[in-house]
C-alpha cells in the first residue's frame, strides 16, 4: 500500500537527478522521472527505503505534442483539353 497520494504540483523538480521529489520520512527523496510519468507510471520510489508513494497527475500534461501541420487544401492545376 502506498505511503501517500501527492500531487505532481506539491512534488519539485529536481535538476541534478532529473526527477520530481518529494521528501521521504526516512531523510531522502521520493523519486518519479518524466520519462516514467510519460509512460503512465504513479509510483514513486524512495532509493533508501521501501516506502513509495502515488504521484496524481494528469498524463496529458506530459505526453509529447507534437505541432499540427495547419491543413492545407492541394493546389489543383488546370488542364486544357484540345
Amino acid at each position: 500500500m502506498s505511503y501517500d497520494d501527492v500531487e505532481i504540483e506539491d512534488m519539485e523538480w529536481n535538476d541534478e537527478l532529473q526527477a520530481y521529489t518529494y521528501p521521504c520520512p526516512c531523510g531522502d527523496l521520493f523519486q518519479i522521472t518524466k520519462e516514467d510519468l510519460k509512460l503512465g507510471e504513479e509510483i514513486a520510489r524512495c532509493p533508501s527505503c521501501t516506502l513509495y508513494i502515488t504521484v496524481v497527475y494528469n498524463i496529458e500534461d506530459f505526453m509529447d505534442k507534437k505541432p499540427t501541420k495547419p491543413f492545407e487544401p492541394s493546389k489543383q492545376q488546370s488542364l486544357t483539353v484540345a
